[in-house]
């Protein structure tokens, strides 16, 4: 996933402003107390953890949403490694948009930079072993475009983005339906023939079924080692397979061993920590 300008148009800046608008009922009162009139201002924007920046382009977006005119001037690309104390951009303008728009600003950099760092280590344990790594559709409400933006630039794949974007028949489709049979079937003669089917299974009765009613991938979901080495056999390359429940960072070196697909982690969105940056510095200019 990636930032054009169209998406940016289209599916950010709502988000952006939504964001701002509930920042500012109607004014920013502190900022409007010691700063009456514009005045032209300058801030350091400085890191203070070692990880892998990502937001640049919304966090700038925020500052531009405010006030046209405020200039962002990056030190470091989008995607790179970065150290604590280390200047990452100036931000120029207006203080008062500077001070309205930096908790903001900063909000969308830390969360999408935390998650960026969490998945580049995440990936980084998967090195070597031809597994993807995908993320979920565990993400806060209304800021899945930029999770899902972050774990692509830590080096992390998207799964289906929504409800629309794929096929992925869970227990609770299963049951439903009838079994997992009557839901592949189901899904085949519903769904438009560009989609694959996946199919979440639970244990190796689910997944026998799985395969002859012809599922495209197979999710071993909160199976144990034996369990899904016992799968993997039996699938025997007739589907993809997937391997997800409760995969964090720590677990992934257990994992390396399986001849599987994709890994998936709701932890990527859904746990990842923060990266601590911050707008420090804020002087008027002459």
């Amino acid at each position: 996933m990636r930032f054009s300008p169209v998406t940016m148009a289209l599916q950010v800046d709502p988000l952006i402003r939504s964001a701002l608008q509930e920042d500012i009922t109607s004014e920013d009162v502190s900022t409007n107390s010691v700063m009456p009139r514009p005045c032209p201002g300058q801030a350091d924007l400085i890191c203070k953890q070692d990880g892998i920046i990502c937001g640049l382009p919304v966090f700038c977006r925020v500052f531009e949403l405010l006030d046209p005119q405020i200039q962002v001037d990056p030190e470091v690309s989008e995607g790179d490694p970065v150290r604590a104390g280390q200047r990452l951009a100036t931000v120029t303008g207006d203080i008062r948009a500077i001070l309205s728009g930096e908790r903001t600003a900063l909000n969308y950099l830390q969360r999408m930079s935390g998650i960026a760092s969490y998945t580049a280590r995440t990936v980084q344990l998967l090195d070597g072993t031809g597994i993807k790594l995908l993320d979920t559709r565990k993400t806060t409400p209304n800021n899945r475009i930029f999770e899902k933006y972050a774990v692509s630039v830590g080096g992390g794949n998207n799964h289906r983005y929504n409800l629309t974007d794929g096929v992925m028949l869970k227990d609770n489709h299963i049951g439903a339906a009838g079994g997992v049979t009557q839901a592949i079937e189901a899904a085949r003669a519903y769904a438009p023939f560009v989609r694959k089917i996946e199919v979440e299974t639970e244990n190796l009765d689910m997944v026998r079924e799985a395969v002859e009613a012809g599922a495209d991938i197979i999710m071993l979901d909160n199976m144990d080692h034996d369990q899904m080495q016992e799968a993997i056999a039996l699938i025997d390359g007739r589907a993809e397979i997937e391997i997800s429940g409760n995969v964090t960072e720590e677990r992934i070196p257990a994992l390396r061993d399986l001849a599987v697909d994709y890994i998936s982690s709701g932890a990527l969105t859904h746990s990842a920590p923060i990266l601590d940056v911050s707008l420090k510095n804020l002087h008027p200019l002459p």
